[in-house]
Formats: C-alpha cells, sequence, structure tokens
C-alpha cells in the first residue's frame, strides 16, 4: 500500500492521508521543553480493526486486513508517501519491450521472515494461484489483463491449468509478462497487495498459513488475538528502508469514538481517524497532533442490484438519481462532518489522474424539488429504503443526516441498517444480502481514474459487490485499457465514466480528507497520499 498501500474498501468515516508531520532525529522536546529520546526498539499502537479474512494477499480488500498486509510484505513496486508516483522496491526493474510484453528483474538479497530467498518464482506462482478460480480469492480480477487468466479463471466451468500462459521465469530473478492486451497503466497496479509474493511455506496450508502469516515486509508476525489485536515486530534482515521503530501492535476497536479518546489519554499511539462526533474539538485536544489534509477516496453510496427494493421500482437509475438530488453534501459535510469532507461531484477525487470537474453535473446538485419529480416518475415515491454500514466506523450520524434529506425532499422511507463492525457489513455484501443501498468508501490502489472506475463498476470487477452491469461502460473501459498511451487511456476513461451517470450504480457522496492525530508517546507521524501511516517512520519515545 505504497507506505500506504491498498485503496481499499474504507472502514471509517474519515480515512487518513497526506500529512501531518511530527519532529524526527534521534531526540525532541517535550511539554516540559526536555529533548525526549527515541527507542529504536519501541512497539507503537494503531487503531485498526478484525480484518474481514486470514491474511492471504490476494484475500484482502479491506482497510483492516489491508493495513496489516501492506506492513508484512512488499512488493514489487510501491508509491511515494509524498507524491504517490511509483516506484521499484523488490523490483530491480520493470521494462516494458512493447504494447503486451514486460520484462521485471527483481533484485537479489530479499527474503521472507522465515530465511527462504525471495524469487521471481516467488511472484509468479503467487499470482497463478491468486488468480485460479479454484482457491476463490477476492482479488482474483487484479491478474486479468495477463495472457491466460480465462484458462485460469473461466467464467463457467473448470479452469484448464493452473498456470497463466502469459507468465514465466526464464530464471530465478526473471519475470517475463504477456499481457492479453496492451494496458497502459498495468505496472501502476503492480503495488496493490495482490501482487505480493508468497513463501513456498503458504501452499502446503493456505488455511493455517492465514492465522499465521509470513511475508517479506518491514515487519513480521508476532500474534494475533482475534477481536482484540494483531502483533508484529520489525524484521532484523528487512531488504528495504529499515523501520525507525521496532514493531506496530495492530489495536482493533468496535467504536472509533473509544479509539480517540485513547489517543487523548496516550493510551493508543497512531489514529486512523477521527469519528464525526469528536472532529469539531480534536484539534483543540491534540494540538499540534491533529492531522488534517486532503486524501485521495471517496464515500459514496452504493446500490444493491439484485435487492427487490430496487428491482421493484420501474425506473431504478431515475430514481437512485433524484435520492442523490435529494442529498444536501454541502450542509452536511459543514455541519455533521465539521468540514472534514468535500462535497464529491464525481465518483474520481480532484487529485487522481484523469478528475474531471463536476463529471456528474446535475445528478449531484441538490434540487429538492427534482429529485421528487424523479421519484415519483420512478414509480418509487412509497419505496422503502435503507443504507447498510458498519457502526465502528463512525458512519451514523451522516447516514441519519442522509436519510433524513432523502425521506424530507422525496417522501421514500429511509432508515440507516446498522451492523456491529466493518467485518459484518462486509460479509453482508459479499453474500448479496444487502436490503437495497450500502455504504461504501474507496481508496486509491493506484492513481489513476480506471481504480475508482473499472475496478468498482466493471461487470466482473472484485470490488463490484452490487452487481451492476453496463456493456456500454464496459465497451469503453476495454477500449481505455487499449489505448496506446496512459493519457489515451485516462481521457477514454473519462469518458466511460459519463456513461456510469445513466444509470448511477452509485451516488457520490464527498472525498476524504485526513482527520487523525497520534499520541505523544510517538514522533515523526506521517500518512501517505493513499491515508494510511508511514509505519516505518514513525518514532518511539523511550519512556
Amino acid at each position: 500500500m505504497r507506505g500506504a498501500k491498498s485503496a481499499k474498501w474504507v472502514a471509517i468515516a474519515g480515512v487518513v492521508a497526506l500529512a501531518a508531520t511530527a519532529c524526527g532525529g534521534n531526540s525532541s522536546s517535550g511539554n516540559d521543553g526536555k529533548a525526549k529520546a527515541v527507542d529504536p526498539s519501541g512497539v507503537f499502537s494503531y487503531q485498526s480493526n478484525e480484518p474481514q479474512h486470514p491474511i492471504q494477499p490476494a484475500n484482502v480488500m479491506e482497510t483492516g486486513g489491508g493495513r496489516i498486509t501492506d506492513a508484512l510484505f512488499s512488493g514489487l513496486a510501491d508509491y511515494n508517501p509524498k507524491s504517490g508516483k511509483l516506484e521499484n522496491l523488490v523490483a530491480q526493474s520493470i521494462e516494458q519491450n512493447g504494447p503486451s510484453d514486460y520484462t521485471i528483474k527483481v533484485k537479489k538479497g530479499w527474503t521472507f521472515h522465515n530465511g527462504e530467498p525471495v524469487t521471481a518464482h516467488s511472484f509468479v506462482d503467487a499470482w497463478n494461484w491468486g488468480a485460479d478460480t479454484k482457491n476463490a480469492q477476492q482479488n482474483a480480477s487484479w491478474f486479468s489483463d495477463i495472457q491466460g487468466y480465462s484458462d485460469v479463471h473461466p467464467d463457467k466451468g473448470s479452469p484448464k491449468t493452473d498456470k497463466m500462459s502469459g507468465l514465466t521465469t526464464p530464471d530465478d530473478y526473471t519475470i517475463k509478462v504477456k499481457l492479453a492486451n496492451p494496458a497502459p497503466y498495468w505496472t501502476y497496479k503492480l503495488g496493490y497487495s495482490a501482487f505480493y509474493p508468497l513463501p513456498k511455506a503458504f501452499y502446503s496450508d493456505p488455511k493455517k498459513y492465514g492465522q499465521e502469516p509470513v511475508g517479506n515486509g518491514p515487519y513480521e508476525f508476532v500474534k494475533w488475538n482475534h477481536n482484540k489485536d494483531f502483533l508484529t515486530k520489525t524484521y532484523a534482515k528487512y531488504a528495504g528502508p529499515k523501520p525507525k521503530n521496532g514493531g506496530i501492535d495492530f489495536k482493533f476497536y468496535t467504536t472509533s469514538e473509544a479509539a480517540y479518546q485513547d489517543a487523548v489519554s496516550n493510551n493508543l499511539d497512531v489514529l486512523d481517524q477521527v469519528a464525526p462526533t469528536d472532529m469539531a474539538k480534536y484539534h483543540q485536544d491534540l494540538g499540534k497532533r491533529a492531522v488534517d489534509a486532503p486524501q485521495n477516496a471517496i464515500q459514496t453510496i452504493a446500490v444493491a442490484e439484485y435487492a427487490p427494493a430496487i428491482k421493484n421500482v420501474k425506473d431504478h437509475a431515475k430514481f437512485i438519481e433524484g435520492l442523490s438530488m435529494a442529498i444536501d453534501r454541502a450542509t452536511i459535510t459543514k455541519t455533521v462532518l465539521a468540514g472534514s469532507r468535500t462535497p464529491a461531484t464525481g465518483f474520481v477525487p480532484p487529485a487522481v489522474d484523469g478528475y474531471k470537474a463536476n463529471a456528474c453535473g446535475e445528478a449531484c446538485s441538490y434540487n429538492p424539488a427534482k429529485a421528487k419529480q424523479l421519484v415519483q416518475e420512478a414509480d418509487g415515491a412509497n419505496a422503502s429504503i435503507s443504507i447498510l454500514y458498519n457502526a465502528d466506523g463512525g458512519h451514523k450520524e451522516w447516514v441519519t443526516a442522509v436519510c433524513a434529506n432523502i425521506t424530507q425532499n422525496t417522501g421514500v422511507k429511509c432508515d440507516g441498517d446498522a451492523k456491529a463492525d466493518f467485518k459484518t457489513a462486509l460479509d453482508v455484501r459479499t453474500k448479496k444480502k444487502v436490503q437495497s443501498l450500502y455504504r461504501s468508501g474507496w481508496v486509491q490502489d493506484y492513481p489513476l481514474n480506471a481504480n475508482f472506475l473499472k475496478d468498482l463498476y466493471g461487470s466482473t470487477a472484485a470490488g463490484n459487490e452490487g452487481g451492476y452491469s453496463n456493456k456500454d461502460f464496459d465497451k469503453l473501459a476495454a477500449k481505455a485499457d487499449k489505448a496506446a498511451t496512459l493519457e489515451e487511456s485516462v481521457k477514454l476513461y473519462q469518458e466511460a465514466e459519463a456513461a456510469l451517470y445513466k444509470d448511477m450504480p452509485a451516488i457520490p457522496l464527498w472525498y476524504y480528507k485526513t482527520n487523525a492525530g497520534y499520541s505523544e508517546n510517538v514522533t515523526n507521524v506521517s500518512y501517505d497520499t493513499f491515508g494510511k501511516p508511514v509505519f516505518t517512520d514513525v518514532e518511539v519515545y523511550k519512556k
């Protein structure tokens, strides 16, 4: 996750990102003005939540498991914490030999936490396993660009083979990749967790491995206390930039408010986000330790296309557009969210390459009269809907406000459908049991508009949990993927985005900002463009 790696499903109402730094170096001044020494072996705690699945890189698609996975693994490439630009990590070089052909050289000297060398086979074997339909990995579609993917992951029936023909290893440290079609932004995907390597031990018992993962990243597994915490320690033989601390304790919280109180009381070192109820006071409570910066992420209300409450509406595209126009984004972000969000005008955040101002047009503007008209024309005025959300992420307040807008302006009955935690809410979505709508937050996996479009609304995309399918969008996305240059691909994806607003698979709400902070126990805390703390830079004061 690029220092923050994957853009995964966001558990929280406000994820963190880009900025906030404190003093670095070997010492800093405390509140009494005296120098405070740092402890290179010190372990710091971080606000997290119980992962939805065991820790298998190709099966992690949410922030709880994602943050942990990114700490335990290192990929061929990563993203610069400040700029978000792609940089080689385990890869010595990544060269494009033609529109669909790549040669990747893997650096020597990298090892897994069990001492096994990281080689070209470590990556290729992991990619083939992740793509294989028999293994039912959530991120399997991330390998769909590679030639032979359809043989290991057919739409129907059993796979013909367990190896994609587009992957070969001429020697132990060289990977040859041939794509089924040109994809000008394919290398941007290599920093995503699905492309992490796996040790040989994984294949003997993937289930056990998921509970006691062995990676090649800056931190290694110590203990997973389910529903309590996940403890790691610094990997002494890590071949990348050395951590400035001794490890991370990922502490699982059931409410954002509890995490915030622990941070203020110095019982939690690094926050992932501040709950809406604490937004108005966190700058005062934390002072210079408060974080407030933009982030490449969006909050939407996604549509469960399969739900009877949606299918029974005569014109559900017009219905959803009406609901969207009933929402007063400006007031909710200013009041309920205390100015911590920016009203969305499309599916792509402003700092992402391919953002187009006001892409959503009238559909994302507040117009109560038009909203009521559209809902009535769609024959949905008597409909009853709910918004599924996780109660541990600080969403209750804004969901309540959105539902109030919808009911008041359209007559549609709207209620919040709270689940205890993010894992439970995700399970409902995965099993396709959402009653009508669900809260969906998405942080970039790579800083291109394709990630907020194809990876969420493509008919076969891993992130498409609502069952949306639009042949026109799929064709436009496929055309963008075959573009000769990255610039052309980005422009073509803007055309594909326009096609989404014809039937509104989701309602864009607002773009995230970083709203976080840290305790008096740590320093040199910063957040990257993906909304994750730069874990390896955090320094812990000696006690």
